[in-house]
């Protein structure tokens, strides 16, 4: 668990950086930041979209995916956790500033800046392998590298988005604190295909948090985050699913 809170740490301490840088510049420097961001996020998605080695399975991963999001609404349900720490940290810094009197402005796309980052940090081989290997080898350089490209993510995300990416790091421990200690059962089902197939569907949300930040379209990204577990259950299946064709000869 030790790489997990460094990664935690990197992502908290990039966000305070972004903050502050965010506080010093105009609104045509954030709409530039905000861009480049988009920029780097939509190229990082594309590199790892590409990884898959099915295409079929990705496709049907990414619009099953979608449909099952939507039915369930996950998008939503996480704008409402992030809206309910919204409301909290507000609270907390009205109370504050009245103490002091002072006037308080309104925190800033906090619930969308929450979502996006923690789809943005937990989607990708890196959090898997990552996890697996420090569960399993002890092997912490994975994670310490992620660690690394994070805090920098999380610069440019706070202060192009503000303070919600902050709280990202919440997420990072759940999902890779889950995963590294789940990965001695999960480590013998992680075979190559799966990986690759985990991180092309990955890929796919985090273009997908580029072409928002852009603002080329409004994609509720989480909707999609079942495209991941189809990944996985279409790579179990495929030794059946080979098979089909025989069938037909």
């Amino acid at each position: 668990m030790t790489a997990v809170f460094v990664n935690c740490a990197a992502v908290i301490l990039g966000s305070i950086l972004g903050l502050l840088f965010s506080g010093r510049i105009g609104s045509r420097m954030e709409e530039v930041i905000r861009t480049g961001a988009g920029i780097v996020t939509l190229v990082l998605g594309l590199q790892m979209a590409f990884e898959f080695q099915n295409v079929v399975y990705f496709t049907l991963a990414v619009i099953a995916g979608g449909i099952t999001g939507t039915a369930l609404d996950i998008d939503a349900k996480i704008l409402c956790l992030g809206k309910l720490l919204e409301r909290l940290v507000y609270r907390n810094k009205v109370s504050a500033a009245t103490a002091a009197g002072e006037e308080v402005q309104p925190l800033r796309n906090f619930a969308h800046a929450f979502l996006n980052s923690s789809v943005l940090f937990c989607v990708g081989a890196m959090a898997i392998l990552g996890s697996l290997k420090a569960g399993i080898e002890h092997d912490y350089s994975v994670i310490f590298t992620k660690s690394i490209l994070d805090g920098f993510m999380a610069i440019s995300f706070a202060a192009a988005m503000g303070a919600g990416t902050i709280f990202s790091a919440l997420s990072i421990l759940v999902y890779q604190g889950a995963l590294t200690l789940l990965s001695t059962l999960a480590a013998p089902y992680c075979t190559e295909q799966m990986i690759a197939e985990i991180t092309g569907s990955g890929g796919a949300l985090i273009c997908m948090i580029g072409i928002n930040l852009l603002g080329i379209r409004n994609i509720k990204t989480a909707n999609y985050l079942p495209a991941v577990l189809f990944s996985v259950i279409f790579v179990l299946l495929d030794p059946y699913i080979s098979q089909i064709p025989s069938l037909f000869r």
